[in-house]
């Protein structure tokens, strides 16, 4: 069985039972990043070999993981933080999974956007989840455009590098339009900011951005 088991955005409490019982029965657990898995795994003392499995490396492993499904072997796969396949190069291994016919079940937890989208206070009946856009700025205003008048509650993933950058292209091409940023969320230094694209640009100009970045924004129809 293939166990995908969504892991704390930050707060290492937010994990469940059910995934602290599940990593500690598998055989072994696929890890986005060992070094931050082995932070939670320790917290709840679990000892269970564990291999990288990541964007760079996943066609050398996935034959070796399929393998052990194959073998009737149960593999947990846990992303860096949140839910594996939710930008996530975990995607790509649960479906060869499903292809080759294997078991795989999903047991619910942390998700960033999700958290960000009931933060936000906005509209949740159509929501458009784009997670991390492309980081030049022509193909990331093209992206940016094709949003625009769909009246959806948009999503998207930036880092704090990138984010002052982001927040000027949406202003470019959506206009000056109210944005609920979200940083570190579940952690010490939660902050959600609402304010429009310019006065967050403002905002970081005067405080230097860090961490990891959600911005919900809802593009009306006109």
């Amino acid at each position: 069985m293939l166990y995908i088991i969504s892991s704390p955005i930050g707060n290492l409490k937010d994990i469940t039972y059910r995934a602290v019982e599940c990593l500690k029965s598998c055989d072994l657990i696929a890890c986005e990043d060992t070094r931050k898995s082995r932070i939670l795994l320790n917290a709840y003392g679990i000892d269970k070999p564990t291999t990288s499995y990541f964007q760079y490396n996943r066609f050398k492993k996935e034959a070796m993981l399929l393998e052990m499904l194959k073998k009737n072997k149960n593999v947990a796969l846990l992303s860096e933080a949140g839910t594996p396949g939710i930008s996530d190069p975990g995607l790509h291994l649960v479906s060869l999974a499903v292809k080759e016919g294997m078991a795989v079940s999903a047991l619910p937890g942390p998700c960033a956007f999700i958290n960000a989208v009931v933060l936000s206070g906005l509209p949740t009946d159509k929501i458009l989840f784009a997670g991390f856009l492309p980081k030049k700025d022509g193909p990331q205003q093209k992206k940016l455009i094709e949003f625009a008048n769909t009246g959806h509650t948009v999503v998207i993933y930036e880092s704090c590098h990138r984010v002052v950058r982001l927040l000027n292209n949406i202003e470019k091409t959506l206009g000056n339009i109210a944005i609920v940023c979200c940083r570190e969320m579940t952690k010490k230094f939660e902050e959600v900011l609402r304010k429009d694209a310019a006065g967050l640009v403002k905002h970081f100009q005067n405080t230097k951005p860090k961490g990891e970045f959600t911005l919900v924004l809802r593009l009306f129809n006109k």
